[in-house]
């Protein structure tokens, strides 16, 4: 009974003991190494870490009041991070490949992809419907 309680009690609180080793130690062991090493591909991976670990940081902070009543969160973070850190995902550098990139290089590009998927749905005349009934709306 000693061990499976002991394991129970492990296993059920695997986010407060994977959690600073997911999030923080292995991200800046791995750090270190990239620092050393002469290749300046893998600092991609850790700097994007770092920057999104922040992000999601803030948001922990700013969310805290309506995370703390989502009993799933811890787990979700703890997921999450698993797949930002791990090299086998590369999480971390796909998120700068594919989001943070194109928001940098261009920071119009949400917005004109979201004109393009409303003109490609409702057609060229939609657009210029709702702009002129904005125009009498003011």
């Amino acid at each position: 009974m000693g061990w499976e309680s002991f394991l129970k009690a492990v296993l059920y609180n695997i986010d407060i003991f994977a959690g600073p080793v997911v999030t923080l130690l292995y991200p800046l062991y791995s750090s270190i190494r990239v620092i050393e090493s002469p290749s300046r591909l893998d600092d991609q991976q850790w700097l994007t870490y770092w920057v999104l670990y922040s992000f999601m940081t803030l948001f922990e902070l700013s969310f805290s009041r309506v995370l703390e009543w989502l009993p799933f969160w811890p787990y979700v973070k703890l997921i999450a991070t698993c797949w930002l850190v791990l090299p086998v995902f590369k999480g971390a550098a796909y998120v700068y490949e594919n989001f943070v990139r194109q928001m940098l290089l261009n920071p119009n590009a949400m917005a004109t992809n979201s004109v393009e998927r409303f003109v490609h749905q409702y057609g060229p005349d939609a657009l210029d419907r709702a702009m002129k009934s904005r125009r009498k709306q003011k």
